[in-house]
Protein backbone atom coordinates (compact mmCIF):
# COMPACT_ATOMS: atom_id res chain seq x y z
CA UNK A 1 0.00 0.00 0.00
CA UNK A 2 1.29 3.46 -0.90
CA UNK A 3 1.32 5.97 1.98
CA UNK A 4 2.73 8.95 0.10
CA UNK A 5 4.59 9.93 -3.05
CA UNK A 6 7.36 12.53 -2.94
CA UNK A 7 8.51 14.09 -6.16
CA UNK A 8 8.43 16.89 -8.71
CA UNK A 9 5.15 18.46 -9.81
CA UNK A 10 5.10 18.37 -13.61
CA UNK A 11 1.44 19.38 -14.03
CA UNK A 12 -1.00 20.93 -11.58
CA UNK A 13 -4.65 21.86 -12.06
CA UNK A 14 -7.38 22.49 -9.45
CA UNK A 15 -8.58 18.87 -9.87
CA UNK A 16 -5.46 16.79 -10.49
CA UNK A 17 -1.70 16.72 -10.64
CA UNK A 18 1.08 14.73 -12.23
CA UNK A 19 3.85 13.98 -9.76
CA UNK A 20 7.11 12.60 -11.15
CA UNK A 21 9.03 10.25 -8.88
CA UNK A 22 12.13 8.43 -10.18
CA UNK A 23 11.05 8.83 -13.81
CA UNK A 24 7.45 7.71 -13.27
CA UNK A 25 4.65 10.29 -13.60
CA UNK A 26 1.76 9.53 -11.24
CA UNK A 27 -1.62 11.01 -12.19
CA UNK A 28 -3.27 11.97 -8.89
CA UNK A 29 -6.77 13.34 -8.28
CA UNK A 30 -6.82 16.17 -5.74
CA UNK A 31 -9.21 18.55 -4.00
CA UNK A 32 -9.16 22.32 -4.33
CA UNK A 33 -7.88 22.42 -0.73
CA UNK A 34 -4.79 20.43 -1.73
CA UNK A 35 -4.37 22.46 -4.93
CA UNK A 36 -4.20 25.69 -2.90
CA UNK A 37 -1.43 24.22 -0.72
CA UNK A 38 0.59 22.88 -3.65
CA UNK A 39 0.19 25.84 -6.02
CA UNK A 40 3.55 27.51 -6.61
CA UNK A 41 5.61 24.54 -5.38
CA UNK A 42 7.86 22.45 -7.60
CA UNK A 43 8.63 19.61 -5.16
CA UNK A 44 6.08 18.10 -2.77
CA UNK A 45 4.97 15.10 -0.77
CA UNK A 46 1.38 13.97 -1.35
CA UNK A 47 -0.45 11.50 0.92
CA UNK A 48 -2.21 8.86 -1.16
CA UNK A 49 -5.50 6.99 -1.02
CA UNK A 50 -5.35 4.21 -3.61
CA UNK A 51 -8.53 2.83 -5.19
CA UNK A 52 -8.39 -0.32 -7.31
CA UNK A 53 -11.41 -1.66 -9.17
CA UNK A 54 -11.80 -4.16 -12.00
CA UNK A 55 -11.83 -1.44 -14.63
CA UNK A 56 -9.74 1.38 -13.11
CA UNK A 57 -6.96 2.29 -10.73
CA UNK A 58 -7.06 5.74 -9.12
CA UNK A 59 -4.78 7.70 -6.81
CA UNK A 60 -6.33 10.42 -4.64
CA UNK A 61 -3.75 12.81 -3.24
CA UNK A 62 -3.84 15.05 -0.17
CA UNK A 63 -1.49 17.74 1.12
CA UNK A 64 -2.02 16.59 4.73
CA UNK A 65 -2.72 13.34 6.58
CA UNK A 66 -5.71 15.05 8.23
CA UNK A 67 -7.38 15.70 4.88
CA UNK A 68 -6.76 12.11 3.77
CA UNK A 69 -8.14 10.81 7.08
CA UNK A 70 -11.31 12.85 6.65
CA UNK A 71 -11.64 11.69 3.02
CA UNK A 72 -11.49 8.07 4.23
CA UNK A 73 -14.14 8.75 6.87
CA UNK A 74 -16.38 10.44 4.29
CA UNK A 75 -16.19 7.60 1.75
CA UNK A 76 -17.04 5.18 4.57
CA UNK A 77 -20.49 6.76 4.83
CA UNK A 78 -23.22 5.00 2.85
CA UNK A 79 -24.07 6.97 -0.29
CA UNK A 80 -20.88 9.08 -0.26
CA UNK A 81 -18.47 8.13 -3.00
CA UNK A 82 -14.97 9.35 -3.72
CA UNK A 83 -16.24 12.04 -6.14
CA UNK A 84 -18.63 13.47 -3.53
CA UNK A 85 -15.97 13.35 -0.79
CA UNK A 86 -13.55 15.19 -3.08
CA UNK A 87 -16.26 17.78 -3.83
CA UNK A 88 -16.77 18.27 -0.07
CA UNK A 89 -13.04 18.78 0.49
CA UNK A 90 -12.99 21.25 -2.41
CA UNK A 91 -15.95 23.23 -1.03
CA UNK A 92 -14.91 23.41 2.64
CA UNK A 93 -11.65 23.02 4.55
CA UNK A 94 -11.00 19.91 6.66
CA UNK A 95 -11.54 21.97 9.80
CA UNK A 96 -14.83 23.44 8.50
CA UNK A 97 -16.18 19.96 7.70
CA UNK A 98 -15.11 18.60 11.11
CA UNK A 99 -16.71 21.57 12.88
CA UNK A 100 -19.92 21.30 10.83
CA UNK A 101 -20.23 17.60 11.71
CA UNK A 102 -19.40 18.12 15.40
CA UNK A 103 -21.83 21.06 15.74
CA UNK A 104 -24.47 19.22 13.63
CA UNK A 105 -24.63 22.15 11.18
CA UNK A 106 -26.82 20.49 8.52
CA UNK A 107 -27.16 23.69 6.47
CA UNK A 108 -23.37 24.06 6.12
CA UNK A 109 -23.06 20.46 4.91
CA UNK A 110 -26.09 20.83 2.61
CA UNK A 111 -24.46 23.89 1.01
CA UNK A 112 -22.04 21.49 -0.73
CA UNK A 113 -23.06 20.53 -4.27
CA UNK A 114 -24.39 16.98 -4.37
CA UNK A 115 -25.26 16.77 -0.65
CA UNK A 116 -28.94 16.71 0.22
CA UNK A 117 -30.72 16.71 3.56
CA UNK A 118 -30.63 12.90 4.00
CA UNK A 119 -26.93 12.67 3.10
CA UNK A 120 -26.10 15.53 5.49
CA UNK A 121 -28.03 13.86 8.33
CA UNK A 122 -26.37 10.50 7.61
CA UNK A 123 -22.91 12.13 7.58
CA UNK A 124 -23.49 13.72 10.98
CA UNK A 125 -25.00 10.56 12.46
CA UNK A 126 -22.23 8.24 11.23
CA UNK A 127 -19.20 10.52 11.67
CA UNK A 128 -19.82 12.64 14.77
CA UNK A 129 -18.44 10.02 17.20
CA UNK A 130 -15.63 9.00 14.83
CA UNK A 131 -14.41 12.58 14.51
CA UNK A 132 -14.58 13.11 18.30
CA UNK A 133 -12.60 9.90 18.76
CA UNK A 134 -10.21 10.96 16.00
CA UNK A 135 -10.50 7.57 14.31
CA UNK A 136 -8.91 7.46 10.89
CA UNK A 137 -7.24 10.82 11.25
CA UNK A 138 -4.69 12.76 13.23
CA UNK A 139 -6.17 14.46 16.29
CA UNK A 140 -4.41 17.71 15.34
CA UNK A 141 -7.59 18.62 13.44
CA UNK A 142 -9.35 18.73 16.79
CA UNK A 143 -6.60 19.86 19.15
CA UNK A 144 -3.80 22.32 18.61
CA UNK A 145 -0.39 20.64 18.27
CA UNK A 146 0.75 21.83 21.70
CA UNK A 147 -2.35 20.53 23.46
CA UNK A 148 -2.41 17.20 21.57
CA UNK A 149 0.16 15.46 23.79
CA UNK A 150 -1.44 16.99 26.90
CA UNK A 151 -4.92 15.85 25.84
CA UNK A 152 -3.66 12.30 25.21
CA UNK A 153 -2.08 12.25 28.65
CA UNK A 154 -5.33 13.52 30.19
CA UNK A 155 -7.30 10.88 28.26
CA UNK A 156 -5.02 8.10 29.51
CA UNK A 157 -5.41 9.32 33.11
CA UNK A 158 -9.21 9.45 32.85
CA UNK A 159 -9.45 6.01 31.23
CA UNK A 160 -7.32 4.63 34.08
CA UNK A 161 -9.89 6.12 36.48
CA UNK A 162 -12.48 3.84 34.87
CA UNK A 163 -14.21 6.06 32.29
CA UNK A 164 -14.79 4.80 28.74
CA UNK A 165 -12.48 6.09 26.00
CA UNK A 166 -15.43 7.44 23.95
CA UNK A 167 -16.84 9.48 26.86
CA UNK A 168 -13.38 10.70 27.85
CA UNK A 169 -12.63 11.93 24.29
CA UNK A 170 -15.96 13.76 24.10
CA UNK A 171 -15.38 15.45 27.44
CA UNK A 172 -11.82 16.48 26.54
CA UNK A 173 -12.91 17.79 23.13
CA UNK A 174 -15.60 19.90 24.84
CA UNK A 175 -13.08 21.23 27.40
CA UNK A 176 -10.53 22.16 24.73
CA UNK A 177 -13.19 23.81 22.60
CA UNK A 178 -14.01 26.15 25.50
CA UNK A 179 -10.45 26.52 26.78
CA UNK A 180 -7.85 25.56 24.12
CA UNK A 181 -4.86 26.53 26.28
CA UNK A 182 -5.90 24.47 29.32
CA UNK A 183 -3.12 22.73 31.28
CA UNK A 184 -3.12 18.99 31.96
CA UNK A 185 -4.59 19.49 35.44
CA UNK A 186 -7.30 21.84 34.14
CA UNK A 187 -8.28 19.43 31.37
CA UNK A 188 -8.64 16.56 33.84
CA UNK A 189 -10.61 18.63 36.38
CA UNK A 190 -12.96 20.14 33.80
CA UNK A 191 -13.41 16.80 32.00
CA UNK A 192 -14.29 15.09 35.32
CA UNK A 193 -17.14 17.57 35.78
CA UNK A 194 -18.53 16.45 32.40
CA UNK A 195 -18.19 12.71 33.03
Amino acid sequence: MIDYIKGTITELTPTDLTLECYGIGYHILISLQTYERLNGQSETKVFIHHTLREDEELYYGFATKEERGLFRLLIGVSGIGAATARMMLSSLTTEEINNAILSEDINKIKSIKGIGLKSAQRLILELKDKIVKGSGQDNSTLFSPTSNAVSEEAATALVMLGFTKANVNKAIAAVLKEKPSASLEEIIKLALKRL
